[in-house]
């Protein structure tokens, strides 16, 4: 059993649970939303605590960037690409488009996620000082609806 086949069957294990409220293709996306957010909210979590302590990143040019920025970059490298082959594999395998033009598109989807995690990080942690950690959860919530839509009817959809 190939790597696309095994996670397949292991996400479809609990299919039976949902199959009340919700069609085979969104519970996929929500499996494997979910996953990439676990993995996403551990990243960071790991990246915020263990790799950047907490310290802010001195870049060239008196250029700084705040800790939990760093550690959501952290966790867009690592989310991205298992987010895409996820995605692409096995939450929208009858997908149409062409493999470039799926990545494309999950990339410009994946970027506005960014952009609104970015700003809903700023805003939660600086101006309601929640801490990073649960900021990055709510944030990470508030994007999930918007990304399903997009990624269903504009970066993996069927003809």
């Amino acid at each position: 059993m190939n790597l696309k086949a095994t996670v397949q069957y292991l996400i479809d294990l609990f299919y039976p649970i949902f199959r009340p409220v919700l069609d085979h293709q969104t519970y996929r996306f929500l499996a494997c939303g979910g996953v990439n957010v676990a993995v996403e909210i551990l990243s960071f979590f790991v990246g915020y605590h263990f790799i950047l302590q907490k310290q802010v990143i001195h870049l060239p040019f008196g250029l700084a960037i705040s800790p939990y920025i760093g550690a959501l970059i952290i966790s867009f490298c690592i989310g991205f690409p298992q987010g895409f082959w996820m995605m692409r594999n096995v939450a929208f395998p009858t997908s149409t488009l062409r493999g470039r033009t799926q990545l494309l598109r999950y990339f410009f989807v994946v970027m506005i996620n960014l952009l609104l995690n970015y700003v809903l990080l700023k805003i939660l942690v600086e101006q309601l000082n929640i801490y990073p950690t649960p900021s990055k959860v709510i944030a990470t919530g508030v994007v999930v609806v918007t990304s399903y839509l997009l990624q269903k009817y504009f970066s993996f959809r069927t003809n």
